[in-house]
């Protein structure tokens, strides 16, 4: 006959010791080993497999440590954790540590029943880490089931790593490339979304009819957008607002999910507003209908919009949790390094006469060409006029791009339509804020009206192509020139250009003209988004350990969104400028984010100041896009329609007055006076409308004083950055690794770990490769979360942290290990730390929690560690505080300690241990009810929730670790070893 074990309880079997997990039943034991982690979770059968009833072992007065022995092992201990017992289920399972301003959304998010967010924080604060954080934790609670994500092709790769790589969640790519591959597998009338729980959708799939509905039909209980902005557009005619077909096809698949009043839906964008009210309101609308009309002049409306709506600048997250923010002290406070500024300098460059020469011939074909296009009617016009964008753009690109698009026929060539011209030669031509689809853009896009291009074209052509390399390329040139100053003062720049054929000619003509420890690359569309990634981080893996080597990355707008590029490069070089500042923002946004380690990014703008385009851009465009950043604090898009409005009458001017007329200032003509003051206007209220959205609805619903108790709480049960640091490198000592640490204030250190036991070689290995380990190579450990290829961060959810931690906690719970213990669960200090013997217990506390949630309770173990201490003998025991207790910690030995006093004095605090089992009980019992407590205040706002919650302690606790404490005495003949000081 079988025993029956209730959830929680303790267990032997195989060999090892296991707890019972809720979804055992009498016949099936589903068990986690003691400390272990959920992939370790197993099924044991009691009718084939021998199981009994297990009890933790108490520690031995044979195995005493040193004075470091309860901290590390304390550590360790909570390292290991992935079922915190707290409100927020996920954070001990994660592989990032989230900053306290990240953890905004997610309070935010478990207040709401359905979550509906809209998660606008600027550019590089993390809103991906942000949406993984509710993500998870709606998963880890049973919120939720299955996730789509959509997002764009291009970042569809860096979605599914940073969900599998610091959230634990293997997602399905579901685009246009893999989905004929997916359903091949699927069962006969099988949804791929039923098959694939976890998937990242390309918004180029959802775009065919089919794949909408079945999306539509079986999408999954949570929905995050990326980009949320690109999914709705303006309605309203005052603001430019035909929507174009594709963002009309996204906000008709969002408004059918959104619909379902029971589906998690996360909006992220850094541009919710983007100066278009009605795209405002529309997007408000998906998070919750009643949010579209609401009035947001009101009080009542913006605490209304503040419970589903966050944005928050840099400025508002760089210090946090410190006094200015409310809070009594700066004990918590949290800095985030972010760049602290932006040096940027706009550098331009003149034509050589025989450049200046073939532009001007160029100008004058096209003031030929759209002169006797308009008289052929309006189809031909708007192939001639988007032909000729592509012949100027190009021309002024570089004489490679120049050669290829004269040679090449338009694609608004195959138009049957003036309208269809449009539709098909804007995209390429002109730089949309809005046009998430990057994707094909950077193709030199074509000249030529017919399929063979005429005489006149491939003469300037051939022309173009003379002028190939630094003698008659200026601009080639004066980038050497900029590169070369980059380098010089330590910088990794990316070159930024418009056409594949500007990326290529710039990656042959640099190679080896910038030193010989230069590296250079080129990426662009031509490479499949996987691609890009793998090269990009060839590129910074090459020769990573010298640090006299450079790199330089030259890429198309195919990198310009998404792609994190900080870790790698610090400067962004423009070397063509765009026709929308906001292409410039979101290149530099690729560097410019948290995780970058320089402290200021530079910035160089080339332009032209001869070629009658670059120099009215940059005065009219840039200029002001740059006041408005510097007047408001923050970067608003430019309207699309403002930018065409601008860069077309900069073309137009071209045409009629030639390169030199060019030269007079635009607002200073009479025929484009009132156009552009209509664009000053427009744009300057869509700057105050941003503002008033910034200031108004800023997230205003969580106050950083609920933020601090939590993080207090979280801090307090899994431990701090510092904490983690310091048992990482005292654990590797003892492990035998070479450590050097520069003591630079930094924080960071390396290990090499070719001395360490074979077990933990073994598993750092899997973790940071095979080849790391096996040379021996230098491990760099930093103190930040956002870190590079084969390195570690000092966080405890690294698995490399992880990896040390279950070493030291194994070889401390197994006497018998050979090799260095760093870890003992006893101990004996001699200490002026104390006036009398006092003893530290290390008491492992394990819960059952019954967790209501929309789809029913759920039951779940979780564990936690914790510190009691009392002072005189157990059976007189005067119990201290948490905060003296865990002070203990920092004693250190005065005094060497007698063997034979250190044996009695362990002896007798073990045998005394039985004693203190009502006080072991009766604080697991106040243990629980702040675990209650906890979980009701985070989810004070939703009763149905917390509705049934219960946190119960599971007896008995288990006593890891002992240690005493004793006020120095007399000198002692001999000393225990791994005892003394």
């Amino acid at each position: 006959m079988s025993l029956t074990y209730t959830a929680g309880s303790l267990v032997a079997a195989r060999g090892r010791e296991w707890v019972v997990l809720p979804e055992s039943a009498p016949d099936m034991l589903v068990l986690r080993p003691l400390g272990g982690s959920e992939d370790d979770i197993a099924a044991v059968f009691p009718t084939f497999e021998e199981v009994r009833p297990a009890e933790f072992a108490a520690p031995s007065p044979d195995d005493l440590g040193d004075q470091r022995a309860a901290g590390l092992l304390r550590t360790a201990l909570r390292i290991g954790f992935r079922s915190g017992a707290g409100p927020f289920r996920s954070l001990a399972s994660i592989a990032v540590e989230p900053r306290a301003y990240q953890l905004v959304p997610l309070l935010m998010a478990l207040r709401q029943r359905t979550v509906r967010l809209l998660i606008s924080d600027d550019v590089g604060i993390g809103k991906t880490v942000e949406a993984g954080l509710i993500a998870k934790e709606l998963l880890a609670q049973g919120e939720a089931t299955r996730l789509a994500v959509l997002c764009s092709p291009a970042l569809a790769e860096q979605w599914q790593g940073e969900l599998r790589e610091k959230f634990g969640i293997d997602a399905e790519l579901v685009l246009a490339s893999t989905v004929s591959r997916l359903e091949r597998n699927l069962e006969l009338g099988q949804s791929l979304f039923d098959r694939h729980p976890f998937t990242i959708i390309s918004t180029d799939f959802i775009k065919s009819t089919r794949h909408r509905e079945d999306f539509v039909k079986h999408c999954p209980d949570l929905v995050i957008v990326d980009e949320a902005h690109t999914c709705v557009a303006a309605d309203d005619p005052a603001q430019g607002g035909a929507s174009s077909a594709t963002n009309q096809l996204r906000y008709e698949l969002l408004r059918k999910v959104s619909a379902d009043a029971d589906r998690h839906l996360l909006l992220l964008t850094a541009t919710p507003h983007s100066g278009k009210e009605s795209a405002f309101r529309n997007l408000l609308g998906l998070v919750r209908p009643e949010l579209a009309t609401l009035d947001l002049e009101t009080p009542a409306g913006r605490a209304k919009l503040a419970e589903h709506f966050v944005a928050r600048k840099r400025a508002d997250v760089r210090d946090y949790l410190t006094k200015e923010d409310g809070l009594a002290d700066d004990s918590l406070a949290e800095r985030t390094a972010f760049p602290s500024d932006r040096w940027t300098k706009d550098e331009p460059y003149k034509l050589t006469p025989a450049y200046r020469a073939l532009l001007d011939d160029a100008i004058a074909y096209a003031a030929d060409r759209v002169s006797a296009a308009g008289e052929q009617g309006k189809r031909e016009a708007r192939i001639a006029w988007w032909s000729v964008i592509a012949l100027l753009r190009s021309m002024v690109s570089s004489p490679a791009a120049a050669a290829q698009t004269l040679k090449t026929r338009s694609k608004s060539a195959t138009a049957r339509t003036a309208q269809e011209a449009d539709a098909l030669g804007a995209p390429v031509a002109a730089d949309s804020a809005d046009n998430d689809r990057l994707e094909g853009m950077d193709v030199a896009p074509g000249a030529a009206e017919s399929e063979d291009a005429g005489a006149r074209l491939l003469e300037l052509a051939e022309r173009a192509e003379q002028l190939m390399g630094p003698a008659e390329d200026a601009k080639l040139k004066a980038l050497t020139r900029h590169l070369k100053g980059l380098l010089a003062d330590g910088y990794n720049p990316i070159v930024f250009c418009r056409y594949i054929p500007t990326a290529d000619y710039l990656a042959g003509q640099l190679d080896g003209k910038l030193g010989k420890k230069t590296r250079i690359a080129a990426v662009t569309g031509t490479l499949s988004p996987q691609q890009r990634l793998e090269r990009i981080e060839q590129l910074g893996a090459e020769e990573a350990d010298d640090p006299a080597v450079r790199r330089v990355l030259i890429a198309t707008d195919c990198l310009s969104e998404g792609v994190n590029l900080q870790h790698h490069f610090d400067a962004v070089v423009h070397y063509d400028l765009a026709w929308n500042p906001t292409r410039h923002d979101q290149r530099e946004g690729r560097v410019d984010r948290y995780g970058q380690k320089r402290d200021q990014v530079r910035v160089i703008t080339m332009y032209g100041e001869d070629n009658g385009i670059d120099g009215k851009v940059l005065e009219v465009l840039f200029k002001k896009h740059r006041q408005i950043k510097k007047d408001l604090g923050i970067s608003v898009s430019v309207p699309d329609e403002t930018a065409s409005g601008v860069t077309d009458a900069v073309v137009e001017w071209l045409l009629l007055h030639g390169r030199q007329g060019s030269q007079e200032s635009l607002f200073e003509m009479d025929a484009h006076q009132e156009s552009f003051d209509r664009i000053e206007r427009e744009w300057t209220s869509a700057a105050e409308r941003e503002k008033t959205s910034r200031s108004k609805y800023a997230q205003r619903a969580i106050h950083p004083e609920e933020v601090a108790r939590e993080v207090a709480a979280v801090r307090a049960a899994l431990g701090g950055a510092e904490e983690v640091r310091e048992f990482t490198l005292e654990a590797l000592r003892d492990l035998d690794a070479l450590i050097r640490d520069p003591r630079d204030g930094s924080g960071d250190f390396t290990a090499q770990v070719g001395g360490t036991p074979a077990g933990l070689r073994d598993a750092l290995a899997a973790t940071l490769g095979n080849r790391l380990v096996e040379e021996d190579r230098a491990i760099p450990f930093r103190t930040t979360p956002a870190i590079g290829r084969g390195e570690a961060a000092l966080v405890r959810t690294d698995p490399a942290i992880g990896a040390v931690a279950s070493y030291v906690l194994d070889s401390a719970l197994d006497a018998k290990a050979q090799g260095p213990r760093p870890a003992r669960r006893c101990g004996v200090v001699t200490t002026d730390a104390v006036s009398v013997r006092t003893t530290l217990l290390l008491v492992r506390y394990r819960f059952h929690l019954t967790l209501p949630s929309r789809s029913g309770e759920r039951q779940v173990v979780a564990e936690d560690a914790r510190l009691l201490a009392y002072e005189g003998l157990p059976q007189r025991a005067r119990w201290l505080d948490d905060e003296a207790a865990a002070a203990l910690l920092g004693a250190r030995a005065t005094a060497n300690t007698h063997e034979l006093a250190a044996r009695k004095a362990i002896t007798r605090a073990l045998e005394g241990l039985p004693g203190l089992a009502d006080h072991l009980t009766e604080y697991g019992t106040r243990l629980a009810a702040g675990l209650d407590a906890s979980h009701r205040r985070v989810r004070k706002a939703n009763e149905e929730i917390v509705r049934g919650l219960k946190v119960v302690p599971q007896e008995p606790a288990d006593v890891l670790g002992v240690y005493v404490y004793v006020p120095p005495a007399a000198p002692a003949a001999s000393t225990v070893s791994g005892a003394e000081a």
